[in-house]
């Protein structure tokens, strides 16, 4: 080949490489103003990073521990103990004519996923900040992948549910086939407040040290050691907008046929939580552009 053909030859290839680097996708990252959309699209196209992120909470959370995933059944059973000796026992706190320990254990099993779920999801950005300001990915991914790891934790305590269920001997009703829909309840209120949180936190570090408090006050605004009939109408209505109240009264129907069945108080909670979801969905955008900078 003589040179003239080698130079033309080059200067093809040369070509060849710019077109096709002109034809690879590319992302323009910059600053977005006021409200934005929320690609929930792109959240898909990042799915395996989702993944990997949620196997890696998993992996992180019982790493060098004793027990491992024994913690994710010991904390709400020895609540429910606890629960079980005082109110139950002591100040004979009524359960819907059902023994007191399932009773409050029902309620616990929904109620640890969420309160881990708020906790973990807070801080995930934060705990993460090497990775947010040194590469681009969906910034959701991270509490959505903080809040789907919880779900391992739910389903060993729920096996303790079954397993007392059959020890009270027990039936579950056709009521058992609305508990997803609960669940994706008690999922959207979890994910919802930890966008809310999470952006929070990247602002305001105080964040952490609300986080407890408003979980343990949380928890006492959720029927767990107490039913939800002991409220009348419309107060036991207007109840629902803790959607968590929702989700607890819920689980108790759908597994113990409880008489007292949910009615309008699920579609209370459930736009509570769409509420909730949505507008920390858009909130979470809106300050993600200053994430990098602030964390």
């Amino acid at each position: 080949m003589s040179i003239q053909d080698q130079t033309i030859q080059d200067n093809t290839n040369a070509k060849t490489n710019v077109v096709g680097a002109f034809d690879m996708p590319h992302i323009r990252i910059q600053p977005s103003r006021g409200w934005v959309s929320l690609r929930l699209r792109e959240v898909w196209e990042y799915r395996e990073l989702l993944y990997f992120l949620t196997w890696r909470d998993i992996k992180v959370r019982y790493k060098q521990t004793v027990l491992g995933a024994a913690w994710a059944i010991i904390q709400p059973f020895f609540t429910m103990v606890v629960f079980s000796l005082f109110f139950g026992n002591l100040a004979k706190i009524p359960s819907d004519g059902i023994p007191y320990p399932i009773f409050s254990y029902a309620a616990l099993v929904p109620w640890t996923f969420f309160a881990n779920s708020l906790t973990n999801s807070s801080n995930s950005l934060v705990q993460s900040a090497n990775l947010i300001t040194k590469i681009y990915f969906p910034r959701l991914t991270m509490p959505f992948a903080t809040v789907l790891s919880g779900i391992v934790d739910f389903v060993l305590a729920f096996a303790v549910l079954i397993a007392m269920m059959l020890f009270y001997n027990i039936t579950p009703t056709t009521n058992v086939i609305w508990l997803p829909l609960f669940l994706l309840l008690a999922l959207a209120t979890s994910l919802g407040v930890g966008l809310w949180l999470s952006a929070m936190n990247v602002q305001f570090r105080d964040v952490r040290y609300v986080v407890p408090f408003l979980t343990q006050f949380w928890m006492f605004a959720t029927p767990i050691a107490y039913p939800s009939s002991l409220l009348q109408e419309p107060w036991h209505t207007l109840y629902g907008i803790n959607p968590m109240v929702g989700v607890v009264e819920g689980f108790r129907w759908a597994l113990l046929s409880t008489n007292t069945a949910p009615g309008p108080i699920i579609l209370v909670s459930s736009l509570a939580a769409l509420v909730i979801l949505i507008s920390g969905a858009y909130y979470f955008r809106r300050m993600e552009k200053t994430f990098a900078d602030v964390v």
